[in-house]
């Protein structure tokens, strides 16, 4: 009889308990700078409608999603200084998978960028592939060269 008095008082309780307050729909704002780098996060992304997109996040400290690389048409979207911008490849060298070779350039305005990275198929991944391992090489005219580790995925539409 006690346990039951007891569960019908907190149950009762349970009731008259204020409500959470409501969640914020606004999305958090973007970084500007992962651990000091002068390249931002970028937003969410979609899979191109046709074609493949490589997805790199940071492996620093801070995680997050920093560049795309779609296959068709042949860019990058990355956001130095947290200004998302797109650059077009110029240049490609290497075994690759899914439109995407293990050495690729791209170049725009003042900026240069060069991503090395392993590309893995795996069993378990339909329509990709894995990028356990890459870099993110960083060139922005009259400023320093700044390197940044990577991985991520491949994924198509």
């Amino acid at each position: 009889m006690k346990k039951l008095l007891i569960v019908a008082t907190l149950a009762g309780m349970a009731s008259i308990a204020p409500a959470a307050p409501p969640q914020s729909t606004a999305a958090k704002p973007l970084p500007i700078s992962i651990d000091g780098l002068p390249i931002g996060a970028i937003p969410q992304q979609e899979l191109p409608p046709s074609g493949c997109a490589a997805f790199l996040w940071s492996k620093t400290q801070t995680r997050a999603l920093v560049a795309m690389m779609t296959s068709d048409p042949a860019q990058i979207r990355f956001a130095p200084g947290g200004t998302v911008i797109d650059l077009v490849r110029v240049g490609q060298s290497g075994p690759g998978e899914r439109g995407f070779v293990s050495a690729t350039d791209y170049v725009g305005g003042d900026y240069r960028v060069r991503i090395e990275m392993e590309i893995v198929t795996r069993g378990d991944l339909t329509d990709g592939a894995a990028i356990p391992s890459a870099t993110m090489r960083v060139d922005h005219e009259g400023h320093d060269s700044v390197i940044v580790p990577v991985a991520g995925l491949i994924g198509c539409g």
